[in-house]
C-alpha cells in the first residue's frame, strides 16, 4: 500500500467534504436525531444513561453511513475524474482506502460532537465510563463497517441515489439477521446471530470488548473494501 497516495486522496476528499454543505448537512441531522432520543431519555424518563443512543445508533448508522459514502467513487465516475484517476500509478486499493479513511473522518467528527451527552451524564449522574467507552470504540468498528459497504455500493454504480439503495439494503441485512435468528432453529441461529452486525455492537455496549467482535468488524470491513476495489477494477473495461 502506498501511503503517501492514501494520505493525498483523504486529504483531497476530507476538503470536499468541508468546502461543500454536505457535511455540515450530515453531522447536523445526525445530532438532531441523536440529541432528540437523548434528551427523549433524559427528561422525559429521567434515567441518565446513554443506552437509548447505543441502541438506535445502530439502526440510524444503516442510513448515515450510505449517505456519507455513496459519492465517493458515483460522483467521480460520472464526473470522469475516476477514468483519469485510474490512468495514474495508483493501485485500486489505496483509492478505495483513502476515501474510506475520509467518509471514517467525517463520520468521527460527528461522534466527537455527540461526548456532549456523557459528560451531561457524568454531571447529572453516576456514568459508569467501562460501558461508556466500549460502546464508541463499538460506534466506531460499526460506523466503519458500514461505511466500507457504502463504498461497495458506490462502487457497483454510476448513480448516487442507485449506490446509496444498494449499500442500505446490504448494510440493513447485516442489521436485522439478530431477528432473524430468533425465529430460526438453534444452530442456524447462532450462525445468523453471529453474522448480524447489530449483534456484535450489543456486546461491546455491554462493556466488554470482546476479540471475536473487533475481529468480526474488521474482517467485514476489510472484505467490502477488498470487494470494493474489485469492482473498480472490473468497471474499468466496461
Amino acid at each position: 500500500m502506498n501511503w503517501s497516495i492514501v494520505f493525498a486522496l483523504w486529504r483531497k476528499e476530507v476538503k470536499s467534504y468541508f468546502v461543500s454543505p454536505t457535511a455540515y448537512i450530515v453531522i447536523a441531522v445526525f445530532l438532531v436525531i441523536t440529541g432528540w432520543f437523548f434528551t427523549l431519555n433524559l427528561f422525559k424518563e429521567n434515567l441518565a444513561h446513554l443506552r437509548s443512543i447505543f441502541d438506535i445508533l445502530p439502526f440510524l448508522l444503516v442510513i448515515f453511513a450510505p449517505a456519507m459514502s455513496m459519492r465517493l467513487i458515483s460522483e467521480e465516475r460520472k464526473t470522469g475524474t475516476m477514468e483519469l484517476l485510474m490512468t495514474m500509478p495508483v493501485k485500486d486499493f489505496d483509492v478505495i482506502f483513502g476515501k474510506f479513511l475520509a467518509a471514517l473522518t467525517l463520520y468521527s467528527v460527528a461522534l466527537l460532537f455527540t461526548l456532549f451527552y456523557p459528560f451531561t451524564i457524568s454531571v447529572l449522574g453516576n456514568a459508569e465510563p467501562g460501558p461508556i467507552v466500549a460502546g464508541y470504540i463499538g460506534l466506531v468498528l460499526l460506523g466503519g463497517t458500514y461505511i466500507a459497504i457504502g463504498l461497495l455500493g458506490s462502487a457497483m454504480s454510476d448513480s448516487q441515489i442507485v449506490a446509496f439503495i444498494l449499500s442500505f439494503l446490504i448494510a440493513g441485512v447485516f442489521a436485522i439477521l439478530v431477528f432473524s435468528s430468533m425465529v430460526m432453529p438453534g444452530g442456524i441461529a447462532d450462525v445468523v446471530q453471529y453474522l448480524s452486525t447489530t449483534y456484535h455492537f450489543q456486546n461491546i455496549a455491554r462493556g466488554v470488548i470482546d476479540s471475536r467482535d473487533v475481529i468480526y468488524y474488521l474482517s467485514l470491513t476489510f472484505m467490502s473494501l477488498l470487494l470494493a476495489s474489485r469492482a473498480v477494477a472490473q468497471r474499468k473495461f466496461l
